[in-house]
């Protein structure tokens, strides 16, 4: 099993490969998004997190996923650009992964094994399930869906002053 997030790759949302080993020394939150969801409107909480502590050494990485009731069924280049133009994202989008069953990435079978959610269940349950990582690519915490993006600013606050 791998050491840290920092051995993976995954492809950014316009099909480049990029080494998570780039993003070494920063703190990064990963969250498993959808464009047709409930918890949709977190895009802008997680842009105003990603704003305010990205100067600091911060990353916000969204995974999409269409694995809860369809609710990300576009292809990569609608998503990227619902994404700019509801919410203005700016924070690095990857393209469409799996993450649960049997199909799923690599990533997030460590994150889901690295931090497991309520009751130690490793599978990720619904659509932005975040995972925070310190600067040395450890996962230190999992974040439900319903967890609003500013109740992550404690912690992530807590990691960059380690940084």
């Amino acid at each position: 099993m791998a050491d840290s997030v920092f051995e993976f790759s995954v492809n950014t949302i316009d099909g480049k490969e990029k080494a998570l080993s780039d993003y070494a020394g920063k703190v990064l939150l990963f969250v498993n998004t959808a464009s047709k969801c409930g918890f949709t409107n977190q895009y802008e909480g997680l842009e105003e997190l990603y704003k305010k502590y990205k100067d600091q050494g911060f990353e916000v990485l969204g995974f999409p996923s269409n694995q809860f009731l369809a609710q990300e069924p576009g292809t990569n280049e609608e998503i990227s650009e619902f994404c700019k133009i509801n919410f203005g994202v700016t924070f690095q989008l990857f393209e469409k992964i799996s993450v649960k069953g049997e199909d799923i990435h690599p990533l997030y079978e460590y994150l889901s094994n690295a931090a497991p959610g309520l009751f130690n269940s490793k599978a990720v349950k619904w659509n932005f399930t975040k995972f925070l990582a310190d600067c040395d690519g450890k996962v230190i915490k999992r974040f439900a869906p319903k967890t609003v993006p500013e109740k992550i600013a404690p912690d992530i606050e807590r990691l960059l002053k380690q940084v």
